[in-house]
C-alpha cells in the first residue's frame, strides 16, 4: 500500500482524525525504523475551535506551521518538558491539525522502549503506559521541535495504511471500535472543551 499524501490530509479535519486511526505512523531514525499504529487522536480546527493555537487565525513564530498545506509536521513543546506531534489539514492557509495521542508498537520497540525508559524494565504499568499521550509518543520516537514543519512525504516521517509499505508486517488487529468524546486538557477554551473532536479505537469487550 502506498504512503499517504498530501492530498490525504487536504480536506475536513474531523474526518481526517477519524481516518488515521488504524493507520501506521513511521519514523526513520537513523536508518532504523520506529513505528506505531495509530489509535487515538485528536481535531484542532483554527477558524473555530478555541482550543486551537491558531484560534480566530492567530498567526505566531509557534502557529506559522498550522498555516503550511496538508501534510506537514507540527510539532511544539508544552510545560517546557512534552513534545507533541500534529499532522497539518486542510487547505494552506485554514489553520487545522490532527494532533497524535496514542500508538500500539508495530517495529523498532526495543528502540523506543529504550527511548522512553532509558535501561528500566519494562513491567506491566510501563508497558499500559508506553505510547497512551502525545508526549510519551514523543519521546518514544525521538521527535522534538527539530522536526517541526517535516514533510510527512518525506522519508524522515510518514504514515501509510500497511507496515507492507516498508516490508514488515501489519499488526494482528482484535475486533474493535471507534469512540468519540471531549478533547484531554483543554478546560480553558469555554464552550469548545465539550467538542467531541477526539477519536480512539476500543477493543471489543468480550
Amino acid at each position: 500500500m502506498a504512503r499517504l499524501r498530501h492530498d490525504f490530509f487536504d480536506g475536513d479535519t474531523l474526518a481526517i482524525a477519524r481516518m488515521l486511526l488504524g493507520k501506521y505512523l513511521v519514523r526513520n531514525r537513523d536508518g532504523t525504523l520506529l513505528a506505531g499504529r495509530i489509535t487515538e487522536t485528536e481535531a484542532y480546527i483554527g477558524r473555530c475551535d478555541k482550543a486551537c493555537h491558531a484560534y480566530n487565525y492567530r498567526r505566531t513564530p509557534r502557529t506559522e506551521t498550522l498555516f503550511m498545506g496538508p501534510g506537514h509536521a507540527y510539532i511544539y513543546l508544552i510545560y517546557g518538558m512534552y513534545h507533541c506531534l500534529n499532522f497539518v489539514t486542510e487547505p494552506e492557509g485554514e489553520p487545522a491539525a490532527v494532533l497524535l495521542r496514542g500508538l500500539e508498537p508495530a517495529a523498532g520497540t526495543e528502540v523506543m522502549q529504550r527511548l522512553r525508559y532509558g535501561d528500566a524494565p519494562m513491567n506491566a504499568y510501563r508497558k499500559k503506559n508506553f505510547l497512551n499521550g502525545p508526549g510519551k509518543v514523543c519521546k518514544a520516537l525521538n521527535l522534538t521541535t527539530a522536526q517541526n514543519r517535516l514533510d510527512l512525504e518525506g522519508d524522515t516521517l510518514f504514515l501509510c495504511d500497511s507496515m507492507a509499505d516498508v516490508g514488515l508486517k501489519d499488526l494482528p488487529i482484535e475486533p474493535e471500535h471507534l469512540c468519540s468524546g471531549p478533547r484531554i486538557g483543554v478546560d480553558y477554551a469555554e464552550e469548545a472543551r465539550d467538542f467531541p473532536w477526539r477519536f480512539w479505537l476500543e477493543k471489543d469487550s468480550r
